[in-house]
């Protein structure tokens, strides 16, 4: 099962690559060198995959693993190795060799000034993820 947050949410989320990419469009198009105007295209080019990677922040929880979307990267656990889901959130788990690990939840962090239907909707994602978790 694929959980994420609302629409707008997700836009906010996709904002920390929209917003750099289009300044970085704008500084290329006006950049006097061809290595300037390279740079700035190699950084629209993150910045748009950033955009796209927020926009798609979310967990999918399986039978056996969770898959954990994030800014960088994606993640797969296997749900027997998890310890916890924590209230940062984050998921407390332990790899195959030995090592701790907790990855967090970015898409269901909470912040101060969000609306509190946001706050319930990831409240709710977190509390089925650790009822998955438990079983």
């Amino acid at each position: 099962m694929e959980q994420s947050t609302s629409t707008p949410n997700r836009l906010a989320n996709s904002g920390l690559g929209a917003v750099p990419a289009v300044v970085r469009l704008a500084y290329a198009t006006q950049a006097d060198t061809a290595i300037a105007r390279l740079a700035a295209g190699l950084g629209v080019i993150g910045f748009a995959a950033l955009t796209v990677r927020g926009y798609r922040l979310s967990v999918t929880y399986e039978h056996s693993r969770l898959v954990i979307h994030g800014y960088l990267r994606t993640r797969v656990i296997d749900r027997k190795r998890i310890t916890e889901i924590t209230d940062f959130p984050a998921v407390r788990w332990t790899a195959r060799n030995g090592r701790k690990r907790w990855p967090p939840l970015t898409a269901f962090m909470t912040s101060p000034g969000e609306i509190s239907a946001t706050r319930l909707q990831k409240d709710r994602v977190i509390r089925k993820l650790r009822q998955w978790a438990r079983h």
